[in-house]
């Protein structure tokens, strides 16, 4: 048995390949990356083999911080027009002569100003535009629960620069 002086790993040093010659034993690098690299330049080589796992695609983090309300408005004529279909659905009802609306059981989240009203409405929702509540006061009814206006800020003036 040969006895070796020094140490396998101290005899390779300088030694680029360590004995492994060129090819295998680099590392992950030789198969491609770990996990599930190089699925996005493989055309539709590789990509297949994972559209079956939906976790992988998409966002799945934080949340946004201002997410935005979809308004989805309803004109005061048409509420007028359909007064009847909102009551046989359960979003309105008459009780002396006004007609109490919820406008969020309706499926709208906005009253908008477009038309006449001549009935005497008292309705519910979070949203509505000046100019629809000024209609259905007009007509002897009110809007209720409405959401609070934030106050806007004044814009910052931006700071003068001094030469000195």
């Amino acid at each position: 048995m040969v006895v070796n002086k020094h140490k396998k790993h101290t005899r390779l040093r300088g030694n680029r390949t360590h004995g492994w010659g060129d090819k295998k034993h680099r590392g992950s690098g030789n198969r491609g990356g770990k996990g599930n690299a190089g699925t996005g330049k493989r055309s539709d080589c590789r990509k297949p083999s994972v559209w079956k796992y939906p976790e992988l695609f998409g966002k799945h983090g934080f949340r946004k911080k201002n997410i935005k309300v979809t308004v989805k408005g309803v004109n005061v004529s048409y509420i007028e027009e359909h007064i009847n279909s909102l009551i046989s659905s359960g979003a309105a009802k008459e009780s002396n002569g006004v007609f109490d609306i919820d406008l969020e059981k309706a499926g709208y989240n906005k009253l908008l100003g477009r038309g006449r009203v001549n009935k005497k409405l008292r309705i519910k929702t979070a949203y509505a535009s000046k100019r629809a509540v000024e209609a259905v006061e007009k007509a002897g009814g009110s809007v209720e629960g409405l959401t609070p206006e934030e106050k806007k800020k004044p814009a910052d003036k931006p700071a003068k620069m001094t030469m000195m």
